[in-house]
């Protein structure tokens, strides 16, 4: 049953970006072209797809199990570090010069057309030498690199406690106001 509704799930999510027009690079390049003929009609589809997926997400979040019985996995990291906006920057130039994301070059991949092969040919390669990056990069060292969900482990404390202390330092006007007790003082002297 998985299986099925995942299917469908891929046909329809295929189907949405067929129709939206996010298979066609040149309508995506001019939507990213704001210093030249703009095309701003993806932004509608953009905020479609936030408008759909925002109460989705927020349903999600208040059920343990999904639909069909399995758990619902949500990240809960916020941790904004070098590697998100390295990876978020690469995937942007991609973005930029191809006129193709993942999603849109697999949906293409029927048409049959050589770009769109050899583009997804190049994506598979460069998930294939990342893949080969971490696993030499844990052998060479000796030490498994940190997952996203450890470094955040680590500062997410830390974050967590300086954060209402500063606020606290802001609207006492960045005084420790010792005779409103402990709360008041947002910082040690």
């Amino acid at each position: 049953m998985r299986s099925v509704a995942a299917l469908v799930c891929g046909l329809v999510f295929g189907m949405g970006l067929i129709l939206s027009g996010m298979t066609d690079p040149r309508r995506v390049l001019a939507f990213l072209d704001i210093a030249g003929r703009w095309d701003p009609s993806l932004g509608v589809v953009l905020a479609a797809a936030l408008a759909v997926a925002a109460p989705a997400l927020a349903l999600a979040r208040r059920r343990s199990h999904a639909l069909l019985g399995g758990p619902v996995v949500l990240s809960s990291s916020t941790l904004i570090d070098r590697r998100l906006v390295i990876g978020a920057c690469l995937f942007g130039v991609g973005w930029g010069l191809a006129g193709l994301c993942p999603g849109p070059a697999i949906a293409m991949l029927l048409t049959l057309r050589k770009g769109i092969w050899l583009f997804v040919v190049a994506m598979l390669a460069g998930m294939a030498a990342f893949e080969a990056w971490q696993r030499l990069s844990r052998t060479a060292w000796g030490r498994k690199p940190a997952t996203r969900q450890e470094r955040t482990a680590r500062t997410t404390p830390v974050r967590a406690a300086i954060r209402p202390m500063r606020r606290r330092n802001r609207r006492a006007g960045g005084r420790c106001a010792r005779a409103a007790g402990p709360r008041a003082c947002s910082w040690p002297p």
